[in-house]
């Protein structure tokens, strides 16, 4: 049995797949809060009790929301203070007395989709968040590219380029800090949290994306106008990426994913930035939905 693992903030999910990546079992535990012995004894009771449960010895992997880095084996996880900077692979294998895998969540939500029966011709997936942050994730041959030390597909951090500049207005492209410590990155301009931004810089009213989204279906002009710019935007700060890896398919996840109207627009305006001779990949909304990371992690341990 496949097991994978959704290491959150604020809870710890446990999934049971089969080697079809069907679901079998689920259970979740807050996330610990007060130590890393605490942190660890969590995910070894998920664990042991998949196994009871299943009477086998179940594959380990672990979607988190960052990565571990592969030269020094600690977790870069910022936000889960209590197992950051530990070497959380190595304990977590000596304690379960098995090989534990883990990938950045925007990983496992293109290794989930590159595994589905509907995307298994697609040997280069790349997939993209657009929720609260902007993040990506390669998979090549049903494998998850995460480069040197694991940090490849990191979209979100790649600053700004000319053409997005001039199409936001030189003079009055609003300039958004990071919270890595750089400025102008993708992260801040094409995220769920981007879209309500620029639209409070661009149009002048403070929504979030559900009234946004309201206001364009409704037909309102400047709303309307922003959307157009928004996803020109998008197709602009995507197209290097598409040259660079030439995906068959790039799928997006995140709350700002289920914006259908992206899907329409975003392939013809995509082919404006690409060389004369590429093609655009096909784009697609993920299948799995908020399951996806889960999925992609009990995936780890699958082979092509």
């Amino acid at each position: 049995m496949l097991y994978g693992l959704d290491i959150g903030g604020t809870k710890i999910e446990l999934a049971v797949f089969n080697e079809k990546l069907e679901k079998q079992y689920s259970e979740r535990v807050p996330t610990p809060q007060s130590s890393y012995e605490e942190w660890l004894r969590a995910i070894e009771t998920l664990v042991y009790n998949a196994d009871k449960k299943f009477g086998t010895k179940g594959t380990v992997g672990l979607g988190i929301p960052g990565f571990v880095n592969h030269k020094t084996g600690l977790a870069e996880i910022a936000n889960i203070a209590v197992a950051h900077d530990n070497p959380i692979l190595k304990d977590l294998s000596e304690r379960l007395e098995r090989e534990v895998r883990a990938e950045n969540d925007a990983n496992c939500l293109a290794l989930s989709e590159a595994w589905d029966e509907s995307n298994l011709q697609y040997s280069t997936v790349l997939g993209l968040i657009i929720g609260t942050g902007f993040g990506g994730g390669i998979v090549m041959n049903g494998k998850a590219h995460s480069g040197q030390i694991g940090m490849a597909g990191e979209v979100g951090h790649i600053q700004l380029n000319y053409h997005a500049l001039k199409l936001l207005g030189w003079d009055k492209a609003p300039i958004y800090k990071c919270g890595c410590g750089n400025t102008a990155c993708l992260d801040s301009y094409i995220s769920g949290r981007g879209f309500e931004m620029l639209y409070n810089d661009l149009v002048g009213q403070k929504l979030n994306a559900k009234k946004i989204i309201e206001r364009f279906y409704a037909k309102d002009p400047k709303t309307t106008e922003f959307v157009e710019k928004y996803i020109e935007l998008m197709a602009i700060c995507i197209s290097p990426l598409v040259t660079v890896l030439a995906p068959d398919m790039i799928v997006f996840g995140g709350g700002l994913s289920n914006f259908d109207y992206i899907y329409d627009v975003l392939p013809k305006t995509l082919s404006k930035y690409l060389m004369r001779n590429a093609e655009v990949p096909v784009i697609k909304k993920a299948v799995h939905g908020d399951s996806s990371g889960i999925r992609g992690a009990a995936a780890l341990f699958l082979e092509r």
